[in-house]
Formats: C-alpha cells, structure tokens, sequence
C-alpha cells in the first residue's frame, strides 16, 4: 500500500514547479544549483512565507537518484516534525548522458553538458499551514496574503459606509502605500469576523458609528490577536507598520519554536528520542550509514547535514558535518 494521502502534501495531484539546466563546466553547473537553492528558494520562504528553514546537503541514502548532490530546505512545522520544502540537485553528466544532452565546445569537440535539477511543489502550502495556523484557522504572512487588509462595516449607520470607502480609497490619493499595504476594493459588510479570521485575513478595519464619532475606528490584527482604537487619521501608516510587524512576528515565532525544540545530542540513540518532539543535532562522523540505517528502522531521518557555524557542506565527507535529524512528512 502506498503512503496515506495528506492534503498539499502527499496527494494523487498537487501542482510542481521545476527548473533544469545545461552547463559546459561542473563548478558552473554546481554554482547554479546554489544560486537557486539559496537567491530563489530560500530567500523566498523566509521573506515570504515567513518560515525559517535549514539548508543542507542529502545524505547518500536521501539524495535523488541519479544526482551528485542533492540540496534540501527543510522547515519544522508546529508539531516538531520536519518538512522538505524544496530540493536543488547536481546532477552531473548522468542525465546528460543518459538522454545525449550535450554542446560543442569551443575547439568544436562535441561533449556531455553538466545539469542541475531543482524544485518546489504544493508543499509549500502544507508547510504554510502547518507552521503558522493556529487552533483559529489560517495565519497568512502579510507578504503572501492576496487579501491584506479588509475594510469591515460592522453596523450601519450615519457616515458610515462613506467613512469605510474613503479608507479604501486613501492608500490610492497618497499615492500608493507600498508592498504589503494593500486594502480590499471594496469595504465589506461582515456578519461574523471570525470568517477572515479562519481564513487568515492579516488586518481588519472595523467602522462603525460608535468608534467613528470618536473619530476612529478598530484594528484586528490576527497574527496577536488584537483589537485596538486607531484615530482616523492614522489608519493607514498603523495598518502599513502592522503588517511589517505582523510578517516578522510570524517568522520569529516559528524560528522560536525551531530553536527551542531542536537539541545537541552524542548518539543515534538520544537523536531518536528528541525526534519524538522536535530536531536532534550531532556529528555526521557519530552517525555514518549505519547510525543511519538505525534510525530510519525507527522512523526517523537524517533530514541534511550542514556545516557547525550554518552552511551546506562541499562534500558528502566534509569533517565537521552536522547531521539535522528528524521525523518528517
């Protein structure tokens, strides 16, 4: 029987996006795979998503098939497991010569190309979801929400629906606000505001007759979950550094979680009672493919090794490695 389905992650279709290249040398091939992994991939799940992520090298035993190397950004989501979040691969001349994808070189010698192989998939939402939702529903990081600030009309009366569309319109007469300051076309009446609230919604603007005789209105935000009183006249700068602050409230809370739950271990053995709840970390040397093999009959992975200070190791041999152990989806 295969793997019980889970929803964007492990299901009979998701959506995939995935990159090839062909290059004349090895170390430009192997620069390339780099670039993606770290300028696209991993810049954008921690300024996006909001998910901080580990980058390290595949063991032999996770790698690819037929790659050299394989490059993993790996994401703790709110239960301490791990979660794959996209891959970069070197895949040297195999594919290449497998498949005669080759060049003629400059001395008109015909040769095999050097190729990488990287991408992404829906699991990226799986990992969106199981990292910042909460037992309220969805927590959408404000750079990513297609709905970023939502004009509500919570009771009708005088002034109101007019007050609710010059708020609207507002960002528009300054002359823009900037990235993640967007407002909803139009106000919207909402007869319950827990239902942005599921769906993640960042900022609500609530109008109504009390607060606007005051000369105000109020601000949910559902990242801390709170209301406050904002003067009209500073709605917008409050919703703009809102949601600046609200991104990165997401992210240090989960790298929080990360940090808290992942520990230093000596043996195989510690690493796999820490992976009950979170990440183990110890020498890639204390491990090797037997240590290897031992945990994986216990459910548990080594998800990448990485360098002591950060980084992603040359080489599968590289002294000092680190091995990043997990539970994973």
């Amino acid at each position: 029987m295969g793997a019980r389905p889970r929803l964007l992650l492990r299901t009979s279709e998701f959506l995939w996006q995935e990159g090839h290249t062909a290059h004349a040398t090895e170390p430009d091939a192997a620069a390339y795979a780099r670039r993606i992994l770290h300028e696209v991939y991993e810049d954008f799940m921690r300024t996006v998503l909001a998910v901080p992520v580990v980058v390290g090298r595949k063991t032999v035993r996770e790698r690819f098939a037929g790659a050299t190397s394989t490059m993993t950004l790996e994401g703790m989501m709110g239960d301490g497991k791990a979660l794959q979040m996209g891959t970069s691969h070197e895949l040297g001349q195999n594919f290449a010569r497998a498949f005669d994808i080759g060049f003629t070189d400059a001395e008109g010698t015909r040769r095999h190309a050097w190729t990488t192989s990287w991408g992404g998939s829906t699991r990226m939402l799986g990992g969106l979801v199981m990292t910042h939702g909460d037992d309220a529903g969805l927590r959408v990081p404000p750079l990513l929400a297609a709905l970023q600030v939502l004009v509500t009309v919570v009771r009708d009366g005088d002034g109101v629906p007019e007050a609710a569309h010059r708020l609207v319109d507002e960002p528009g007469r300054r002359g823009g606000a900037g990235r993640g300051s967007t407002t909803a076309p139009t106000p919207r009446s909402v007869a319950a505001p827990s239902t942005p609230s599921l769906k993640g919604v960042p900022l609500r603007v609530e109008v109504g007759p009390r607060d606007l005789a005051e000369g105000s209105v109020t601000l949910a935000r559902r990242v801390p979950g709170t209301k406050t009183p904002v003067a009209l006249a500073d709605v917008v700068a409050t919703a703009v550094q809102a949601l600046v602050d609200d991104h990165r409230a997401l992210y240090d809370e989960a790298l929080g979680r990360r940090e808290a739950r992942t520990h230093e271990v000596a043996s195989v053995e510690e690493a796999v009672e820490v992976a009950a709840t979170g990440w183990a970390r110890l020498p890639w040397a204390a491990v090797g493919v037997e240590g290897e093999a031992r945990l994986a009959e216990r459910g548990v992975t080594v998800r990448c090794l990485v360098r002591p200070g950060g980084g992603v190791p040359e080489s599968d041999d590289e002294p000092g490695a680190i091995a990043v152990v997990a539970r994973a989806y």
